[in-house]
């Protein structure tokens, strides 16, 4: 089931409804957690199970880590945690993929080895729950947290339909807590997660969908050499629709828990006004930078083992996640290119670390207002130089989305070859109207995302006027009206 299908209305309906009813809150969580488990199985319900034993095992074992004294058998469990939560993903997110390249390196070595291609169906969010069971059992071993006292609350930590298959990646500590008592959406929370929940919409449906994927398929599954603006336009239009996209999905998550009474973190923060890149993973896909950062990057040893050590585990940290988000190599040179920026980035702030800013102060015989105009020009420069980092940094994160999207290095290089020039007399592709669209689209997001960096949404919202939040919304809902040819699947899904 997907937020921008009629089916998913009907089924929100029903559970405002109940979920307002005057039932006992266990009953109220009974419902929570039938209904997520329905939701999941619109895409294939034997994989219940899968989630299922996932939860039953990890809600024991992390039980048993936290109260298990003895080290080594903690030690044992936390294997056995690790082993059964990466063992599935890897048998079916990564089975057919390992496989490949074991074959390439046994015939590569001289054998003639041709085994069966497995038919391996993935399961839909496999990624995001197996890291959500993953941090508890992990939490549970160093005893960060509490365990979670009931397995109901537990279960619908785990399966809580609005983050269930494409996140965002919740901890215990962010969500169980809500479920310990009773919750329902004030008004405030209400209107707040209807208006989410239709931007979300409108950021799916009408900007990723009908707007901007047409161009980027055409692009990126075209076999010809393309003329620079043509594979400039599609890379741009992947970068916009991947973002409307997955943020789109993260929003209606965000709005739909909202209208329950549930508040969920953030895992988007206008990625595109990113100032450096790590700047861009504080604001892109939040929860996973967190995640990776806690229980990777830091267990790695962080930056506490010398600067060598901490350019390898940067780049460990980015190669795994890249690999997290598919199983190609496409994927890992991503997150490869990635921690090479981030390696750059990391030089140039060691190489300038020690340089104390010389900052002009008046003393008491000078007038204040002769250090005004200096401040502000120092603070114009400043805010210029800022904007061109970002334009760069977009710029540089275009050419990582390049590997992303691509289904093979070959299409990838061609790509990349067409938009730096490389490629002559290369075929126009897509029609004028279609590049205008795309560039207006992009041009627009990217001031957007530089005017609202430094706030949110609602905070937005709340300082205009009435009126003109109504207006906003009914255009809104309008287009989404106009806009919905499809309930196409959210791209993350596949991940």
């Amino acid at each position: 089931m997907v937020f921008n299908s009629y089916t998913f209305i009907v089924f929100f309906i029903i559970m405002l409804i109940l979920h307002n009813m005057p039932f006992p809150w266990k009953v109220k969580k009974i419902n929570l957690l039938l209904a997520s488990y329905i939701f999941y199985a619109a895409w294939n319900p034997p994989f219940i199970l899968l989630l299922w034993l996932s939860t039953v095992v990890d809600y024991f074992v992390g039980r048993a880590l936290y109260n298990q004294e003895n080290k080594h058998k903690r030690k044992l469990l936390l294997v056995i945690s690790l082993i059964g939560n990466l063992g599935m993903l890897c048998f079916f997110k990564y089975g057919g993929f390992i496989l490949e390249n074991f074959t390439h390196l046994v015939n590569a070595m001289g054998a003639n080895y041709h085994p069966a291609k497995p038919n391996i169906i993935l399961p839909a969010g496999i990624s995001f729950y197996t890291f959500t069971t993953l941090c508890y059992t992990i939490d549970m071993y160093k005893r960060k947290s509490k365990p979670v006292k009931s397995m109901l609350d537990f279960s619908l930590f785990v399966t809580f339909f609005p983050h269930l298959v494409a996140g965002p990646i919740v901890r215990p500590p962010q969500l169980v807590p809500q479920f310990e008592t009773p919750h329902k959406a004030t008004q405030q929370q209400l209107l707040e997660g209807l208006f989410l929940l239709s931007l979300g919409l409108f950021m799916k449906v009408v900007l990723a969908d009908s707007m901007l994927s047409g161009s980027a398929n055409a692009v990126f599954n075209s076999m010809d050499k393309l003329a620079p603006l043509d594979a400039w336009t599609g890379v741009l239009a992947f970068s916009g629709q991947i973002f409307f996209d997955f943020a789109g999905y993260t929003t209606c998550a965000i709005g739909v828990a909202s209208c329950l009474g549930f508040v969920l973190p953030q895992n988007f923060l206008y990625p595109y006004a990113a100032i450096g890149f790590s700047d861009f993973w504080r604001r892109w896909h939040i929860t996973l930078s967190a995640w990776l950062r806690d229980y990777l990057y830091i267990p790695l040893g962080g930056n506490q083992k010398g600067k060598i050590r901490t350019y390898i585990n940067l780049m460990i940290t980015m190669l795994l996640g890249g690999l997290w988000h598919g199983a190609n190599w496409t994927f890992v040179v991503w997150g490869g290119l990635h921690g090479f920026y981030l390696w750059v980035e990391k030089f140039f702030k060691d190489l300038t670390g020690k340089r104390t800013p010389v900052v002009a102060t008046a003393t008491g015989n000078e007038p204040m207002v002769e250090n005004i105009a200096p401040a502000a020009i120092s603070r114009t420069k400043k805010t210029v130089k800022n904007f061109f980092l970002a334009i760069l940094t977009f710029f540089l994160v275009n050419v990582t989305w390049v590997f992303f999207r691509s289904a093979t290095f070959t299409k990838a290089w061609q790509l990349l070859k067409s938009m730096f020039g490389q490629v002559h007399d290369g075929t126009v592709l897509l029609k004028t109207l279609s590049i205008i669209k795309v560039m207006v689209i992009i041009t627009l997001m990217v001031i957007f995302h530089w005017l609202m960096r430094n706030t949110k949404v609602l905070a937005v919202a709340y300082k205009m006027p009435w009126w003109l939040v109504g207006l906003i919304w009914t255009v809104l809902l309008l287009l989404l009206i106009w806009s919905q040819e499809s309930s196409s699947s959210f791209i993350y899904f596949q991940f």
